[in-house]
Formats: C-alpha cells, sequence, structure tokens
C-alpha cells in the first residue's frame, strides 16, 4: 500500500513538471520598441557612434535595463524620450562590461525639474538635480527630468546628471560611495588612481583645470564627475587629461575616444 502511495506521488509529481504551462521567456531586446531604436538615433551620441552591432548591443543592455528596474514620475508623466534617456545613461557607463548588473538600484523616480531635500519639486529651495538614495531611500534614484534632458542635449557639455548618478551606484557597488570602485579597478591601480585624483584636484583648486569644480566636494564626486566629462568628451578628456583617460579606460573597460 506504500509502495502503491509512493508510485502515485511520483506520477503526480512527473506530469505536474512535463504538463505546466511553459514560462514565457522574453529576449531582453523585445522591450526596445521600434519608437526606442528612433529616439536612441536622434538623441544619444554615444549610440550613434557605435557599429551595427554595438548598436544592437547596446539596444539589448537597455532592454534588460528598462525591464529590470521600474521607472515613475512624480509631478510628470514617464515618456518614451524619458525610458530611452534614463536607460542610455545607466548602459553608457558599463557598455565595456559583461553581464553587469545595477544589483543596489530597483527605482527611478523622475521629477520634472530640481527638488529639495525633503524631495519636493516646488518652493525656493530647489537645488538638487539627481541624487542615489541611501538608509530608507536605499535602492532607489531620483533624477530631474530637465537635468536628465539637458544631459543629452547638443549644449551639454561635459555634463550628464544621470551618468553621474549612475557612476555613483557603479562606485557604491562594493559598499562604500568612495571614489575607488573597487570591483571595476585591480588593487595594484588603487594608489596611483588616488595619487592622480588628488593630483587632479590639487590643480582644479589651483584653477589649472577645466575639471568642474564640484569634483572637489570629496573623491566620490570627483570620480563621478570625471567620468562623466570622460564618456560625454572622450576625445577632449583624452588631449586634456591623458593619465586620467588611461585610467578611466581600465576602469570602464572601454575607450570612447
Amino acid at each position: 500500500m506504500v509502495l502503491l502511495i509512493i508510485a502515485v506521488i511520483i506520477i503526480a509529481v512527473t506530469g505536474y513538471f512535463i504538463f505546466r504551462p511553459k514560462k514565457k521567456y522574453v529576449e531582453a531586446s523585445a522591450y526596445i520598441l521600434p519608437a526606442f531604436t528612433a529616439i536612441f538615433n536622434r538623441e544619444v551620441g554615444f549610440y550613434q557612434k557605435l557599429s551595427k552591432d554595438g548598436k544592437v548591443k547596446f539596444e539589448k543592455l537597455a532592454g534588460a535595463f528598462l525591464h529590470e528596474v521600474r521607472i515613475e514620475g512624480v509631478g510628470t508623466e514617464i515618456t518614451d524620450i524619458d525610458r530611452v534617456l534614463i536607460a542610455s545613461s545607466a548602459i553608457i557607463p558599463i557598455f565595456g562590461f559583461q553581464g553587469w548588473k545595477y544589483k543596489n538600484l530597483t527605482n527611478i523616480i523622475l521629477y520634472p525639474d530640481m527638488f529639495d531635500k525633503d524631495f519636493q519639486f516646488t518652493g525656493e529651495s530647489r537645488s538638487i538635480l539627481g541624487m542615489v538614495g541611501s538608509g530608507y531611500m536605499n535602492g532607489q534614484m531620483l533624477l530631474s527630468r530637465a537635468a536628465l534632458v539637458k544631459g543629452f542635449s547638443k549644449a551639454s557639455g561635459k555634463e550628464n546628471t544621470a551618468i553621474h548618478e549612475f557612476v555613483h551606484l557603479l562606485d557604491k557597488a562594493d559598499g562604500a560611495t568612495d571614489g575607488i570602485p573597487e570591483n571595476l579597478l585591480a588593487h595594484e591601480y588603487t594608489v596611483p588612481w588616488l595619487k592622480m585624483m588628488h593630483q587632479e584636484m590639487r590643480r582644479i583648486q589651483a584653477g589649472k583645470s577645466d575639471s568642474d569644480p564640484y569634483a572637489l566636494t570629496n573623491e566620490a564626486e570627483f570620480l563621478a564627475v570625471a567620468s562623466e566629462y570622460f564618456l560625454e568628451k572622450p576625445e577632449k578628456f583624452q588631449h586634456m587629461h591623458p593619465e586620467l583617460y588611461k585610467m578611466l579606460c581600465r576602469i570602464f573597460d572601454q575607450e570612447p575616444a
């Protein structure tokens, strides 16, 4: 009797796995609509410079990102342009990596413009363009749409707020937002990178650098500011800062110039 019961259970379990509805796995690129490709071609300079295969890779990475991370608006509706620019900001820094996922990000909150420390987007004390959440806001990123769009405009120069914030996430992936992305930088390059940072910070302080003075805030902001410049204006960055350029090529595993 016991053997009969066991046999029935085995048959039932086997039947479940054979006949259960198959889960549908959707290719990441399926989340990139044709309209998105047109926006990539029109708005994203990094994408425009890629080969045909590079563009396919970029779209797949962007599709996977949009599938995994929730984007919601506060005081505004999310548009296709918002989705494309946010996804591009996420993919540009990690384009050289294999299989990278932002494990420390689940949600992006988009505000119409600047917001304040209490996350309000009205009033006179608004000055924040973007931030990576911590504490109870851990796993979230807040962005200003105005800053997002400006970062991809032809008049943006070497600044891109959204890329800046995603670099903070890369920096934070090792557990500390300290300007030393240990997951991306081999240990033997840590000390040379610190020396480079501090040398360039002294140059900025002395008015002998074209880097944004916001980089003087701390090492984490230096990494984010330098990375914006490196990824947005790579040819100029290579000319003006050849040693920093080489080090950031090593960190991001790509040569954008």
